[in-house]
């Protein structure tokens, strides 16, 4: 099992309620991703050639993120098809959820500028996280 990623909220991530504000929060699903594939993939992949595109987000904000707080970042696979997938995210701040959410992400060869299938050893790795 992975650890979630740890996210540290810096002092630019809030907005004037002294929140984390609701855009920050797609930066923290990009963190925990890369966190996640770097871990099950390696940090040496060709994002070029076997990369993804973001389709889709979804956020619900459930419980607002502080300046002293320590999220962590829990991701899962939802579903995984042929050319795409979608991911799953917890921001948990101790043990409070505080924001759910999803991305959907199609695979992309940018050598051929065109969608392909999932890869064999990153759809393997999607499967780890399910």
């Amino acid at each position: 099992m992975i650890e979630p990623a740890a996210i540290q909220v810096r002092f630019a991530d809030l907005d004037v309620m002294g929140h984390v504000n609701n855009s920050v929060y797609l930066s923290y699903f990009e963190m925990a991703r890369v966190h996640y594939f770097g871990k099950l993939l390696g940090y040496n992949w060709d994002w070029t050639k076997d990369g993804v595109l973001l389709v889709k987000n979804e956020v619900e904000y459930i419980k607002p993120i502080l300046i002293n707080d320590r999220p962590l970042v829990h991701v899962t696979t939802d579903n995984i098809g042929t050319k795409s997938f979608t991911l799953s995210y917890k921001v948990m701040v101790g043990n409070q959820l505080h924001t759910t959410g999803k991305s959907t992400l199609v695979c992309f060869d940018g050598t051929k500028n065109q969608t392909v299938e999932v890869p064999a050893q990153m759809k393997s790795a999607l499967e780890q996280m399910k």
